[in-house]
């Protein structure tokens, strides 16, 4: 299933409530979210691993990020 979510809210989504695990969510990973919740992201580790990934793939995209299967469409 592809999702198509803006690139500015989903920096902002990650970065304030990433660590509740909101962006798993939003990407369709259900799972990964709930774990990502309980855990408080990881205790920061998993929230900041997030962070990290999404600031480095922000150049690819124009306006929208589009998922796959929760995965980034490259």
């Amino acid at each position: 299933m592809e999702k198509r979510i803006n690139k500015i809210v989903f920096i902002i989504v990650v970065i304030a409530v990433g660590e509740l695990g909101i962006d798993r969510f939003m990407r369709g990973q259900t799972m990964m979210g709930v774990l990502k919740l309980v855990t408080c992201g990881g205790l920061g580790v998993w929230w900041l691993i997030d962070v990290i990934g999404v600031l480095t793939r922000m150049s690819k995209y124009d306006e929208e990020i589009i998922f796959i299967d929760g995965e980034y469409k490259e």
